[in-house]
């Protein structure tokens, strides 16, 4: 499966950041006011390690690999996917099943791959189907996972911020008899909720949005693969199962894909 990747996410979180730097400088204040340690200790340190509390240890050794999906997730060719079944569903209507076999080890997606060697095996059409579906249920989990790790860092993020404020507003009130230093220490109070508030709505919660999104158009992919392999191992004709697959296709897409 050819696939580019989509990096819409970095870039619009980088574009919302720009923003805030923009807002900043046009208000007269310096961006370099933000990155004061204290806040960004607590804010972003604080939020990861209450929300790896809530998940168990195996959970936690998959965010790193679904951090790097988010910011990179691949935009399946479903357009190839379904030109790729019409040709097996060619191969197999002259040749037989058995036929897939040699053309299954060119197959690169693994999913792709397993409904091939399955219906070439003879599997029978309800397990073969069960069988998919267990394993789509355990994709639609893994984003799952992902997708409520960063949505609970959406929630963490601004109560840390909060917390940073109040600690740094206690040491503005230790230090009233020192005038000169209240002004700088209210602004890194203050920095804290900015971080957590900022964190929140620019990095975590739209990278749970992501998750949910490319969750979404995985699972949809594979059912309509499933959908087309089923219908190749039941003999049915190629075209026909080619308009059965496109019918899994929003109506923009599909437009396009019958035009071609």
């Amino acid at each position: 499966m050819k696939a580019s990747l989509d990096r819409l996410t970095p870039m619009a979180v980088g574009g919302a950041l720009a923003c805030v730097f923009l807002a900043m400088i046009l208000d007269g204040s310096n961006p370099a006011v933000l990155f004061m340690p204290a806040p960004l200790i607590l804010v972003f340190g604080g939020t990861l390690a209450v929300g790896a509390a809530g998940f168990m240890k195996r959970d936690v050794k998959e965010i790193k690999s679904i951090l790097m999906s988010a910011f990179g997730v691949p935009d399946p060719d479903t357009e190839e996917d379904i030109e790729k079944i019409f040709q097996f569903a060619s191969i197999a209507r002259k040749e037989g099943l058995l036929a897939l076999e040699a053309a299954s080890k060119d197959i690169t997606d693994p999913f792709l791959r397993q409904c091939v060697q399955l219906a070439v095996d003879g599997t029978d059409p309800e397990e073969m189907q069960d069988i998919l579906e267990g394993e789509i249920a355990a994709t639609e989990q893994h984003h799952k996972m992902g997708a409520k790790f960063f949505q609970d860092l959406g929630g963490f993020s601004p109560t840390l911020g909060i917390i940073g404020t109040v600690v740094g507003l206690i040491h503005v009130l230790q230090n009233l008899n020192n005038p000169s230093t209240i002004g700088a220490a209210i602004g890194s109070a203050f920095t804290a909720t900015l971080w957590g508030v900022m964190a929140a709505n620019v990095f975590w919660l739209p990278i749970s949005n992501k998750l949910k999104r490319a969750s979404q158009v995985e699972v949809s992919r594979k059912r309509m693969i499933v959908d087309g392999m089923l219908a190749v191992q039941a003999g049915s004709s190629p075209r026909m199962i080619k308009a059965r697959m496109e019918s899994h296709l929003p109506p923009g897409t599909r437009d396009e894909a019958l035009a071609a």
